[in-house]
């Protein structure tokens, strides 16, 4: 099990990686498109697609992780209300739903990657639109391994790399020096 459980560990390090790694990319690429419509009066075509891109990949990536670290929007105040055992069932009733979903976003992403993978982004054309596409169905393939997870194992919020701010605290601050 402990070995599962570091498998998904690096799956949700990836998911991190990616997300963070979209955002710095967008950071940079909408600041250059405003500059060079509004300074150099000459548009450039890809950073919207590119950017666009990055959204989708920092939505689904980061949805996944932020499942995984029980870091979403929950609305529990009822739910924590019921017996333990009400709590469980409606637990796995969540579960199933959410894997109804993860299956959802994986078929019919998948579809959507093979209608439009031989089209191409008008404004970016070495970016075909399948491939845009494609975090729909990643993003939902990996929620549904942090769901079975949660199925198994239960919540990972308290891992390590989850809680990665809960750090110990430094060694000049245990010696006063802060």
């Amino acid at each position: 099990m402990e070995k599962y459980l570091r498998i998904m560990d690096w799956v949700y390090r990836i998911c991190i990686w990616l997300s963070g790694s979209a955002i710095v990319i967008m950071t940079l690429v909408i600041p250059w498109g405003v500059f060079a419509r509004k300074v150099l009066n000459s548009g450039s075509s890809w950073p919207e697609p590119v950017a666009i891109f990055c959204m989708v990949i920092f939505t689904f990536f980061g949805a996944a992780a932020t499942y995984r670290a029980c870091g979403h929007i929950a609305v529990d105040m009822l739910v924590q209300r019921l017996s333990a055992g009400k709590q469980r069932t409606l637990s796995q009733i969540v579960n199933v739903l959410m894997i109804l979903i993860s299956m959802f976003m994986m078929i019919y992403g998948i579809m959507l990657c093979q209608t439009t993978w031989n089209q191409s982004v008008d404004s970016l054309p070495i970016l075909n639109v399948g491939l845009t596409y494609l975090p729909l169905p990643l993003g939902g393939f990996v929620i549904m391994l942090f769901i079975v997870e949660r199925m198994v194992a239960g919540t990972q919020s308290h891992r390590p790399i989850v809680t990665y701010d809960h750090a110990p605290e430094l060694s000049i601050v245990k010696e006063g020096g802060l």
